[in-house]
């Protein structure tokens, strides 16, 4: 397969991803499922991942510094592989995205 063909497979795969997350049921969804590999495996990357595509899809760190009045570098910083948010941190960047934390039993 040529470069070009799996960037534009690549692309074709982000710009679905990206646009089905504007929806902020898929959104859940999407994030729910990094949240239980998180639990399952303990690995944080794959849910920041998870969030920063939603964050992209509803706005991009721009927007979401200005409405949660958050440093945009910091919002980088937490959001990358190496980032280590607070709870009530994400929790603030769930909400100004119309999202929420749930705990419920299995």
């Amino acid at each position: 397969m040529t470069k070009a063909k799996i960037q534009e497979m690549t692309g074709s795969y982000e710009e679905w991803l990206l646009h089905s997350l504007r929806d902020r049921k898929e959104a859940a969804a999407y994030l729910q499922v990094a949240l239980k590999e998180f639990q399952k495996d303990g690995h944080l990357e794959a849910f920041l991942m998870a969030l920063r595509h939603v964050v992209e899809a509803q706005g991009g760190i721009g927007k979401l510094s200005r409405t949660t009045r958050l440093n945009r570098e910091s919002l980088y910083k937490m959001l990358s592989k190496k980032g280590n948010p607070k709870l009530q941190t994400v929790g603030i960047l769930l909400d100004k995205l119309g999202l929420e934390f749930s705990i419920r039993a299995h």
